[in-house]
């Protein structure tokens, strides 16, 4: 099959990186592995981070110009050439999708979103545009993919159940793992680097330095760390960004010469940080679900969050990591004492982590989730 995939968000393609472009390619990677072609339509990024009408309307037009052309130049190529399927990553009330409705329609293929927000907040407000293209556009997909069952809940009163499908965040676990296999040398070598202790509890966190839910994270991590300070443990930091002097700030007043800051890394270096790690701690405040949870699980590592949104999704409370009920540095705290002091639960609870990723959250399960949810798309196309 040849799918046309967009992203209105953030392009695969975008120079700047982030969980969004990311997780555009890990669908891409997902579809190629099990055997389609995958072109990237287009590059075009409808994003309104502004609330501006005059905004809305312009990424409308230009979007309505793409459409013509790419119409126009599929309906005048060979018939192997055209998509057999349209599949768009991510649409909500800041980034509608203008191609892709409409191109299935005129093209006469299947429409198919992987996570789509619905706020019906939105309708009157400052996004009242976008947020009526997006639900327009999810009212007329043929199947939507929804990552959490938190969002599904939100897309119910727009869809049947049965054009719904839940398909939980997934990612290519093998850098992770390669790294996990090789913990002691990842270990051995970070403890000379950053001077650390190696029989201590080492503590990782990876997440991004930018103002709202990432630094409101980060300072409910302080919160917490202040009340284990009691224990023996180090604080390994990846990430930057605009607020990365706040987020040190506030770390090294509440962890005193155990906080290291590692700035930004990639992918290989965040694999190597995680596996010669014990715990990760993240509040994960308005996360859709935190993708960088589910990279600690695949490196054997268990998490400590908050079982909000769509994070229940990607931790299992007590079997990968354990979740508190609610915001609250104190209850985050006690869930982490409980793994510090318990080395032996904590390497169980790794170890489930890892098994399950490796089973239910890897590319290759993906792989065949979407397959079988796709033929099953075209077939029932085909009868209607």
């Amino acid at each position: 099959m040849r799918i046309a995939f967009y992203a209105p968000l953030k392009a695969p393609s975008h120079e700047v990186p982030s969980g969004d472009r990311r997780i555009a390619a890990l669908y891409m990677a997902a579809l190629r592995l099990a055997g389609h072609r995958v072109d990237l339509a287009s590059d075009f990024r409808s994003y309104d981070g502004e609330g501006s009408p005059e905004r809305q309307r312009a990424l409308q037009s230009q979007g309505t110009a793409i459409v013509r052309d790419l119409a126009s130049c599929w309906r005048g190529a060979n018939a192997d050439a055209r998509p057999d399927l349209w599949f768009t990553y991510h649409v909500y009330y800041k980034a509608p999708d203008w191609l892709g409705p409409r191109l299935a329609r005129e093209l006469g293929i299947p429409y198919v979103i992987a996570e789509a927000s619905h706020a019906p907040k939105r309708a009157n407000g400052a996004w009242s545009l976008g947020h009526n293209a997006a639900v327009q556009a999810i009212q007329a997909a043929n199947l939507v993919i929804s990552p959490t069952r938190y969002d599904r809940v939100c897309l119910e009163s727009l869809l049947e159940a049965d054009r719904i499908m839940l398909l939980p965040p997934f990612l290519d676990r093998e850098p992770l793992a390669a790294a996990a296999a090789q913990r002691k040398a990842q270990r051995a070598r970070l403890a000379a680097e950053q001077d650390l202790d190696p029989d201590a509890a080492w503590i990782a966190v990876a997440a991004m330095m930018r103002p709202g839910d990432k630094t409101a994270s980060y300072r409910e991590l302080a919160l917490v760390l202040e009340r284990i300070r009691d224990l023996r443990w180090h604080l390994l930091v990846a990430g930057a960004g605009p607020s990365e002097e706040e987020v040190a700030r506030m770390l090294h007043a509440a962890a005193p010469g155990r906080c290291r800051m590692l700035g930004a890394l990639s992918l290989e270096d965040v694999a190597a940080m995680y596996a010669a790690s014990d715990l990760c701690i993240w509040p994960a405040c308005n996360e859709a679900y935190g993708m960088a949870m589910l990279e600690a699980q695949a490196a054997g590592v268990p998490v400590v969050s908050v079982a909000h949104r769509g994070v229940p999704d990607v931790v299992i409370d007590g079997r990968t990591g354990l979740l508190a009920p609610r915001m609250d540095p104190a209850i985050l705290a006690d869930l982490a004492r409980t793994l510090l002091v318990n080395p032996v639960r904590r390497v169980e609870m790794g170890r489930a982590a890892a098994e399950h990723v490796a089973l239910e959250r890897s590319l290759p399960s993906a792989a065949r989730t979407l397959e079988l949810a796709l033929q099953d798309v075209l077939a029932t196309s085909r009868v209607n």
